[in-house]
């Protein structure tokens, strides 16, 4: 007899049904959204007993989908679709409900960089990335990063299970996309405001070009305003140019321009993301860039955030977390990396591992003799005590701790 309980089954107008399933076939299921929104309220996620609430949304185009009920992401299985950490364990936490707002509707995101100017004001370029306030209270808007790390979270692109398989662009392009359909970002629909890269395959490639085209159209003067927009994509190299540079993109031939002023302060701001060693072991650099269309035509960049990350797309806050993430995978443990969005003071764990109870801890030590460093290092070890949970340490100039799961064989990740 099949299961009726388990992670990734929903509970729709008294029918269980299987969440990809519902994914593919929304029009199918809309008399069942319908029903149970009117009839109930919210979804049923049956990952645990008793089942948990899922919001029902639709868009405006009436397709319907679940998502997490906010606040209640920790209850679910860490291997459900819809688990969250625990609060305190992601930037997140940081922003009022000004800035992130989740509703039935969907979800408003009040971004801090302006994608709108009306055209009788001066024109300002080469904004540099956005540094991060130290505020006492949350924050009312979301950063470039911010907004980067809100969407890799949300697309559960920071989450590693042995049972998924190799994380590919096209994954995250699907995922990306499926969180995209009901989010509002400074008043426009993501179908205008963000563009996501798409996979590239020989069959794809005239309407991935069409695609660009429709996206670059939505860009420059429309009344009396100039629009600028979101592109997410990753970077395969940075190139000079007589103005500048040249961001080539993985799965697009078409470059991103920007000035070299602006490329100089991208490299401080996201060291590690353009540092020589971010193509080591394998990492890969993601980025969320405003573009503008020049009056030419080309793509300019105009303000951006970058996050480095493994080859299969988890984020990493250095290369030695890369190779730890890497070497977690190897050894088939379940874990996930919290972000710290735009909270550079956060204090969060570098990964936490999900296939124990009560989870474990993993931190990476990459520097020595900073006062700062150690400080944050004392405050770490002191809030993991408190969480009487399993703290595994890898200080860089020693060979990798033991990852492997008690009982199971080893691993023997490259360092």
């Amino acid at each position: 007899m099949e299961p009726t309980t388990g992670p990734g089954r929903i509970q729709l107008a008294g029918r269980t049904v299987q969440l990809a399933w519902l994914r593919e076939h929304s029009t199918q299921a809309a008399p069942l959204f319908a029903r149970a929104r009117a009839e109930v309220g919210h979804a049923s996620c049956l990952c645990r007993l008793p089942a948990l609430r899922l919001v029902i949304r639709c868009t405006r185009a009436g397709r319907y989908h679940v998502a997490g009920w906010p606040g209640e992401g920790e209850q679910h299985d860490p291997n459900c679709p819809f688990h969250k950490l625990a609060p305190g364990l992601s930037g997140r936490d940081r922003y009022s409900t000004e800035a992130i707002r989740e509703t039935d509707d969907g979800v408003f995101i009040r971004l801090a960089t302006p994608l709108t100017s009306p055209l009788d004001q001066p024109e300002t370029r080469d904004a540099p990335p956005e540094e991060t306030p130290h505020e006492a209270g949350a924050r009312r808007s979301v950063g470039l990063l911010g907004l980067l790390h809100w969407l890799w979270e949300q697309a559960r692109l920071n989450v590693s299970h042995p049972q998924e398989g190799r994380l590919t662009w096209r994954t995250c392009h699907a995922r990306l996309c499926h969180q995209l359909r009901d989010i509002t970002i400074n008043g426009r629909s993501t179908d205008e405001a963000l563009y996501v890269v798409p996979p590239f395959t020989p069959a794809a490639a005239d309407a991935n070009a069409a695609a660009l085209d429709a996206f670059r159209a939505t860009l420059g003067r429309h009344g009396t305003t100039e629009r600028r927009a979101l592109l997410l994509g990753q970077i395969k190299d940075v190139a000079p140019t007589p103005y500048g540079v040249a961001y080539r993109l993985a799965h697009q031939r078409t470059p991103l321009y920007a000035r070299a002023a602006l490329h100089a302060r991208a490299a401080r701001s996201y060291r590690h993301a353009f540092g020589k060693s971010a193509t080591q072991h394998g990492a890969t650099r993601i980025a969320l860039f405003v573009v503008e269309r020049s009056p030419k035509g080309h793509l300019t960049v105009v303000d951006l955030a970058a996050m480095l990350t493994t080859g299969t797309y988890m984020p990493a806050d250095s290369s030695y977390e890369v190779v730890m993430a890497d070497a977690l995978a190897a050894c088939r443990r379940a874990f996930i990396k919290p972000l710290r969005y735009d909270s550079a003071d956060a204090v969060l764990p570098d990964f936490v591992l999900t296939d124990v109870t009560p989870a474990a801890y993993v931190e990476v030590y990459g520097i020595h003799g900073r006062e700062s460093y150690d400080r944050r290092k004392a405050e770490k070890r002191e809030f993991y005590q408190r969480q009487d949970g399993q703290l595994i340490e890898w200080d860089v100039a020693e060979p990798l701790p033991v990852l492997a799961r008690s009982g199971r064989r080893g691993c023997a990740p490259s360092t």
